[in-house]
């Protein structure tokens, strides 16, 4: 089958968002150079939705399942509550934020040097295949934290491109006891940045930004607090079919 053919593969981006006394901030991380596709630019955490996302095991880890089935733009096509779930495992796996609730439904902390050893344990084995996400989930008694994830947008990568996907982008609070750190392969840097400011540098070419990414951002800029970005996501949606965005049709 031909490259422009090719059936768009199913995948999630997770927007994390923090408070500072400077307004609003979101992260974006570096892809490394060498990637396929966008090699080097600053995007949000994502990645391909994996089939033991959508396992029976990890489902049963999770928190606000019954809300996550029950939303129209999840249960779209394949998977609905796998998006979520791919969204945190690859946040995880590409700069180590764990969007996870302990039993009292509180974001995990990992801050303390123990802590922080054992989940880049964890981290690492569950990118090398030697773990799942429900396996890092099981070790410390969490919950994936898909009820604090909200649905932003729905995008699919034009016909053309070396690979394609069918993504849904995500927006969440930032864990605040939890600190970035790329894996090195996939993400090789960060950044906590104002929406307005990483779209000043794009433009001043200090880092590539992708066209869904930039027209995210020029979203986001309008949003002055966490609370507001989510309370705007989590709005009753009447089509999810008009959220579907190709980037073709975004400019620069």
């Amino acid at each position: 089958m031909p490259k422009s053919s090719m059936l768009p593969r199913p995948a999630a981006t997770l927007i994390l968002s923090r408070d500072t006394a400077c307004g609003l901030q979101v992260f974006l991380m570096q892809r490394t150079q060498h990637a396929v596709f966008l090699p080097g630019f600053f995007v949000f955490p994502g990645g391909a939705v994996d089939p033991m996302d959508a396992s029976e095991t990890m489902l049963a880890l999770c928190k606000g399942t019954d809300n996550a089935k029950g939303s129209p733009i999840l249960n779209m096509e394949q998977g609905g509550l796998a998006y979520k779930i791919a969204a945190i495992r690859e946040s995880f796996e590409e700069v180590g934020l764990l969007l996870a609730e302990n039993r009292s439904g509180e974001y995990i902390e990992i801050a303390e040097p123990g802590d922080v050893e054992y989940y880049a344990g964890l981290r690492e084995r569950l990118n090398a295949g030697q773990l799942t996400l429900a396996d890092v989930c099981r070790q410390r008694d969490l919950s994936a934290a898909v009820d604090k994830l909200a649905f932003f947008s729905h995008w699919i990568t034009p016909v053309g491109l070396p690979r394609r996907y069918d993504t849904r982008f995500f927006v969440a609070a930032a864990p605040e006891r939890q600190t970035a750190v790329p894996d090195g392969q996939e993400a090789i840097d960060h950044i906590w940045i104002a929406p307005a400011e990483a779209l000043k540098r794009g433009r001043r070419g200090e880092f590539p930004l992708s066209p869904p990414t930039m027209l995210t951002l020029r979203e986001l800029a309008s949003f002055e607090t966490t609370a507001a970005l989510i309370n705007y996501a989590r709005r009753p949606r009447q089509d999810c079919q008009s959220q579907k965005r190709c980037a073709a049709q975004v400019q620069p």
